[in-house]
Order: structure tokens, then sequence, then C-alpha cells
């Protein structure tokens, strides 16, 4: 088994890992980083299986993380693009309220966006059919910041900036185990050993996994949302000009299934959050042995199901019957049709739960001695991955100094 030597080890090559390197890269320019990926290219699970949303900050808790990171890193995302040539669309999003107790909501919405900065326009119901003649709603909250981009090419090009600047990146290895000392840490992979003086593990699905390598995980374990996606046929390829959300429910993490123009010119809709029997069922979801019997042995799933019944099975008809996934996306949208939902990749989210059975709402980053770990980073990680690098080198630089 081959054996390297480097200062900085970083676990996924996800937008976040590779923001998180390509950071480290720019703070330490004499240090030596290797990238780990266990892929054979970068971005291949959450990072390129999403909606291409860089968003807005409006529905974060004003104050926290996720909000903070949102607004700054919307601001960053739009600059590396102008900057790198990557495109990017400012659409603009509207989330469509279609009854009263959405509009209550929608309220609340704007209150929230208020409170974060987030610019935005109250519609009423003739002002939203003459910006979208194809939406039905009751008023909407436009959004103008909101935009649309390609996550992947995103990644692609700061894996780049990274390979430039004298990285080493390893894909095809899975890390197996980690091994702190006190001066250093050994990472056993499938193809080598590593000497790090850090690792950052930027592991998405896997986080729980990895961050149990440095017993970070008796608290939390991520649980798998699929998320299922169908294209628009290309006559439907002008029915928005917007991005349209419905209103959140606020007791549930997921922004629901939202119509979404696609930087390749489709138009998207979903997706919804079905339980994921597998943690990269794309496929199909079909039991994955290994996956259902960690999670059975994990208390807060079992919390979560119980205390999310109803909504649980109404994400499983909609995932079952394709009519009634039809019918969120008419609630606003009442023109499309059966045969308009046509194939489209899906995703799966890697969601954080705690023993209690709580969905951990923002982000979270656990630490040792030399290592640190990203365990929770649900949406909008991908639009706020340049912040959460920046956050990432600050706790790094404060361990330098706590270790020298």
């Amino acid at each position: 088994m081959s054996r390297r030597k480097c200062d900085f080890l970083v676990v996924g090559g996800g937008i976040v890992g590779l923001a998180t390197a390509v950071r480290l890269q720019s703070q330490y320019p004499e240090a030596a980083i290797i990238l780990l990926e266990k892929e054979t290219r970068f971005a291949k699970h959450q990072t390129g299986r999403n909606s291409g949303v860089i968003h807005a900050g409006v529905y974060y808790q004003p104050g926290s993380a996720k909000a903070r990171f949102c607004i700054e890193g919307s601001r960053r995302t739009v600059q590396f693009c102008e900057e790198e040539g990557i495109p990017y669309e400012r659409r603009g999003k509207l989330i469509v309220a279609t009854n009263e107790l959405e509009a209550e909501r929608l309220s609340d919405l704007e209150r929230r966006a208020e409170a974060n900065g987030v610019q935005k326009t109250m519609l009423e119901k003739d002002a939203l059919r003459e910006r979208e003649p194809s939406i039905s709603g009751l008023k909407a909250l436009h959004v103008t910041a909101s935009a649309i981009v390609d996550y992947e090419a995103i990644s692609v090009r700061l894996g780049e900036k990274l390979y430039e600047a004298g990285a080493e990146i390893v894909f095809g290895e899975r890390l197996l185990a980690l091994h702190e000392e006190q001066d250093l840490v050994l990472a056993e992979t499938t193809g080598s050993m590593i000497e790090a003086k850090y690792v950052i593990a930027c592991a998405g699905l896997a986080a729980d996994r990895v961050a149990e390598m440095s017993g970070l995980a008796n608290d939390f374990a991520i649980v798998p949302f699929r998320g299922e996606y169908f294209r628009l046929p290309d006559k439907h390829n002008e029915i928005v000009s917007h991005l349209i959300y419905p209103v959140p429910d606020p007791s549930y993490p997921f922004l629901g299934v939202h119509l979404t123009p696609m930087i390749d010119g489709c138009v998207t809709v979903g997706p919804n959050a079905m339980l994921s029997l597998g943690r990269e069922n794309y496929d199909a979801n079909l039991p994955v042995p290994g996956d259902l019997f960690r999670a059975a042995a994990f208390p807060g799933l079992w919390k979560l199901m119980a205390s999310n019944l109803s909504a649980g099975f109404a994400e499983f008809r909609a995932s079952v019957f394709k009519r009634h996934y039809l019918k969120l996306c008419q609630k606003y949208c009442p023109k499309l049709e059966l045969d308009d939902l046509l194939p489209y990749p899906t995703g799966i989210r890697a969601q954080a739960v705690d023993r209690s059975g709580n969905l951990l709402d923002d982000f979270l980053i656990k630490q040792t001695r030399r290592c640190l770990h990203v365990c929770n980073a649900p949406s909008p990680a991908a639009t706020s991955a340049f912040p959460i690098a920046d956050e990432i080198a600050r706790r790094v630089t404060i361990h330098e100094e706590a270790v020298a």
C-alpha cells in the first residue's frame, strides 16, 4: 500500500469539499493538500443532483448560519461565475400561496426575508398572473436575487484551480479509517495510507460514518431522503420565466415540489422527499441491507417516523403514484398533464437527525484535535459553499494555534 504525506487532507469532492480545499490552498500557499474522492469524478452526488438554484436566503431563521452563509454565498457564487465565465441566470423566484393558510405563512416568510435583508415584493393575484400566466395563486412573494446555475460546472472549475495550485487529487479511493495521533492523522483508504496534519471531512451522505471514525457521531445520524424529479417536455421550456415554489410547511424542513427552469434550457419539477432505503438509491428505492440495518439501529429514525406519519405517507403516495405527484404541481400550475412528467435523474439529500428524532435544521460542524467534520450540510449548502469554506478555514486556524 502506497503512503502519502500532506498538510491538509480534504475528504469529499462535492462543492463544499472543493471550495474548502481551494480556500485552504489560498490561505496556506506552501501547504501540501490532498483531496480524496471515492468516485471517479467530482460532484457525483448531492452537488450534481439538485435543482441548480442559487438561493437568496428568504427561508432561514434570521441570525442562523444558514441565513448568514446563504446570503453571503449567493453573492460569492455569482461573483465566482462571473470571474470564471460559468453561465448563470438571475431568474428570480415566486413563492406562490394557493390558499388562505399558505397566504398567512407567506406573510411570515415576507417578514423573515425582511429580517434577513433579502429584496422582495409581495404580488397580489392579478400581478402574479401578469408575470406568470401559467401559474395560479392568491398571491406570491417575488424574490429577485434567486438564480440558476450548474453546480457541477462550478465544482469542475474549483477542481481545476486546485490542481493548478499544486494540490493532489485522488479519485477512486474510499476512506476506511482515521487514526488520530498527537501530531498527525493517519488516514487509511482502499488504496493508500495518508499521513496528514489535519483532516477536513465533507463527506455528505457518509458524513456520520466518517465522523464516527473520530468518535463524533454518537448523537446524530444521516437519514437519506430521496428527491425525485421530472422534466417537462420541450414544448414547456417557456412555461415559466421565474423559479416557482410552493409555500413550505414550517414544520417540515424541505421546500416542496417546485418548478425550475434549468441552465440547460429545460424545466424540471421536484423534488419530493421520500425516505430512501439506501444512501445511493438513485435508480430505484430498493432496500440496501447495510444501510437499512444501520438506520434501524438508530433510535432517532423511529422517533422521526412516528412524529411524521402523515407527511411520510403523503410523500410515499406521491412517489409511488405519479398522478399524486402531478397534483402537487397542478396546485399552482394547473395546465400540466400526466404525460408532461418525463424521467429526470433523482437526487438524495443527506439530512442529519438527532437521537430524539429531530431533523437538524442548521449546518453542523464538529471537531477533534486534528479533524474537522461537516456533519450536516443541507440546502442551501451548495449556495453557501464559499462561506462554509471560510468558516472551516477559520476553525482550522484556531486549532492550528491551539495545537502548535
